[in-house]
């Protein structure tokens, strides 16, 4: 497990500024007394993921000042206003030369998806070749695991706000489902309505 654990990186997209939030990035959102960032970090910590890179955009220099983020890899992104497929790539440049041969990447505004289901998308990790994503109800959400076979393809497809969405619907046949509807609930913080998820 342990070998796993530094075969296989974290990567946290936090660099949103929450344009229907009001323009309040979400890194910085509170929940459970700390930044949503902080939370974020802890679970993929808690999940299996010892490296962990986290991709900073709006507001970076204050979720620097801000959130207690040891031992990370902080990353900035400045074209994050152009959506999540700049984020996934600066995050997967970061990662060359590490010795990662894998990496699991976690949204920020996910509050819901924990440690366990963390846990199991980090355990379907085999080779440079996997790729697997968990999944509720069978639908396939986040987090994902990508090998490092697969990191240019993505970069070259990853645009606007699709993110990887392009490469794993070509690859869909590829995918591992990891199941984890019994334990995280996949909505996102997006719209002020969305804030009641927040404790």
């Amino acid at each position: 497990m342990t070998e796993n654990n530094e075969q296989v990186a974290g990567l946290l997209l936090a660099a949103g500024g929450g344009r229907r939030l009001g323009g309040r990035p979400k890194a910085l959102l509170t929940h459970r007394g700390h930044p949503l960032v902080e939370h974020a970090v802890g679970t993929l910590r808690a999940g299996g993921c010892t490296r962990i890179h986290v991709v900073l955009g709006a507001e970076a220099d204050a979720v620097r000042e801000r959130a207690l983020l040891p031992g990370c890899v902080l990353v900035d992104n400045p074209e994050w206003a152009q959506g999540m497929g700049s984020s996934l790539r600066a995050g997967l440049d970061s990662l060359a030369g590490t010795g990662a041969r894998a990496v699991l990447v976690s949204l920020v505004d996910q509050p819901g998806i924990g440690p366990e289901a963390v846990a199991r998308v980090h355990a379907a990790y085999t080779s440079e070749e996997t790729l697997a994503a968990a999944s509720y109800d069978g639908k396939r959400g986040h987090p994902v695991l990508f090998g490092a076979r697969h990191w240019a393809g993505i970069a070259a497809t990853a645009t606007g706000d699709r993110g990887a969405r392009a490469y794993l619907k070509a690859h869909e046949d590829e995918i591992a489902l990891v199941e984890c509807g019994d334990v995280a609930q996949p909505f996102d913080i997006d719209t002020e309505s969305d804030l009641v998820h927040l404790e």
